[in-house]
Order: C-alpha cells, then sequence, then structure tokens
C-alpha cells in the first residue's frame, strides 16, 4: 500500500522541486557548458525496479578521455568536484523521478552491468525503485564496502514506511553538508562490484 503512495508523493514533490530548482538548473546547465564542454548532462544505463534498465541523469563533471586525461581523478574538473561534492550533479534526476523510474529515497541505482554479480538475498533492492538518496547513502556516503550496503539497502526495503522514508530525507542534508572529499568511483574499495566479485569467487 505504502508504495503507492509513495509513487504519489514522489511525483508531487519532485514536480513541485523540479518547478522550484529550474533557475538553479538552468544557472547550472550554463556553468556546465561553459567549464566543461558539451553534452551538459552525463546520461548512463541503470538498473531501476525489478532490474529494469533506464537511463539516469546527471550535470555532466568529468572531462572526456584523452591521453593525457586518462583516470577518473586526472578527468574530475574543480566545477565537477563541488557538483559532486554538493550532490548538485544529481539534481537533474527530477526527470527521472517524474518518469516513475526514480523515487527520492531509495536503494541507490546501480550499473546493469553488475546484474549478474547480486546475490539472491541481496535482489531484494530491486523491488523498490531506486533514490537519490537512500539508508546506505546517510550511513556510509560512498564509504561502505559493498557487502555492507547491499545489508542496508536490504534492511531498507524491509522496514519500508514513511516514517523510515522521512527520517532519511531529514539525515540526507547534514550528511551532504558535512561530506569532506569526493570520491571519484566505487566505494571504500576503490574497486568495481563485478571485478570484486569476480576475484572473491
Amino acid at each position: 500500500m505504502y508504495l503507492q503512495v509513495k509513487s504519489v508523493l514522489d511525483f508531487l514533490f519532485g514536480l513541485v522541486l523540479f518547478v522550484l530548482t529550474i533557475p538553479l538548473l538552468i544557472v547550472l546547465s550554463v556553468l556546465v557548458y561553459f567549464m566543461i564542454g558539451s553534452p551538459v548532462f552525463f546520461l548512463q544505463t541503470r538498473l531501476g525496479r525489478n532490474g529494469k534498465p533506464f537511463r539516469i541523469i546527471k550535470f555532466r563533471t568529468m572531462k572526456p578521455v584523452t591521453e593525457q586525461l586518462k583516470t577518473d581523478k586526472d578527468r574530475l574538473t574543480k566545477l565537477g568536484a563541488v557538483l559532486r561534492k554538493t550532490s548538485l550533479d544529481e539534481l537533474p534526476q527530477l526527470i527521472n523521478i517524474l518518469k516513475g523510474e526514480m523515487s527520492f529515497i531509495g536503494p541507490r541505482p546501480m550499473l546493469v552491468e553488475y546484474w549478474d554479480y547480486f546475490r539472491e538475498e541481496e535482489r531484494v533492492r530491486f523491488d523498490v525503485r531506486p533514490g537519490m538518496t537512500g539508508y546506505a547513502e546517510v550511513i556510509g556516503r560512498h564509504e561502505l564496502p559493498w557487502d555492507d550496503q547491499f545489508r542496508l539497502d536490504a534492511e531498507y526495503v524491509h522496514r519500508l514506511s514513511f516514517t523510515t522514508d522521512l527520517k532519511i530525507f531529514f539525515k540526507t542534508f547534514p550528511k551532504v553538508l558535512n561530506s569532506r572529499k569526493v570520491k571519484s568511483i566505487g566505494r571504500k574499495q576503490n574497486i568495481r562490484l563485478d571485478e570484486l566479485r569476480k576475484k572473491n569467487g
């Protein structure tokens, strides 16, 4: 029952927030265009509810790969670092929410190539739509090992309620504001899930 209510709340709140942030979205789009380049938006296929793929939308934060700029660390721009630290790079995901592909609160959307590497008990995270923020995010924010993140994702799904979502929502802002550094990719081990689980069998 709450999932249906959650979908309606996501759409209504998303619509209001999208309208209110249009000026900010325009300003950030202009900054990204002139300081990083075109295209302004970064699109990537991720896993949605029930494992259905969708295209996530973010502001671009990195320069293209070149001979001089090969790693994510080298490609990440100063503006991109600020956008990531403040999570403003994820503001365009309001469009994903309005399209019904994401929620404000939920497990973070994973890369499609990770699908085969989720254990059976971890796939419960796909019973709900992925979120802009979530339970694991407010606890660890990029610092958790994969196993811990998926354990928290499953715990969130089992405890899903309006009260749980409200607590996560209000814990998100201080977590973002207190973020002192930006992780370019991955978790604490700085390794992709598929690479980790191939390595560990």
